[in-house]
């Protein structure tokens, strides 16, 4: 299983193992990460999981769907160049070691 670093906006970090298949969302849901707080269930409705990724994988990720980027519009926290929203990244292999950054605030 790849593993996925979870950046809190303090500068401290949890790192989980996470399947294969399953979002960045749901590996900080299934561990309890605050800061991440997926009220929609990952339907692509509400971005209270928005991340930003790290420089060095921006590259290994589909860019945003239309719908993404429609959602990222909104984001409570300041949008970024590496903002996306964690539902909408599925882990593999190519992103072992991925570290997303939580923002200070979701709503």
């Amino acid at each position: 299983m790849p593993t996925v670093n979870y950046v809190r906006p303090d500068g401290s970090r949890l790192s989980f193992d996470v399947p294969s298949g399953t979002s960045v969302m749901r590996g900080a849901v299934d561990n309890n990460v605050t800061g991440i707080d997926a009220e929609c269930g990952g339907c692509l409705s509400c971005a209270t999981c928005h991340v930003y990724i790290d420089e060095a994988f921006a590259g290994r990720l589909a860019p945003p769907s239309a719908d993404e980027e429609e959602m990222l519009a909104g984001v409570a926290a300041e949008r970024r160049a590496g903002s996306r929203l964690s539902c909408q990244i599925q882990v593999s292999a190519a992103l072992e070691g991925l570290v997303v950054r939580i923002p200070e605030r979701q709503t």
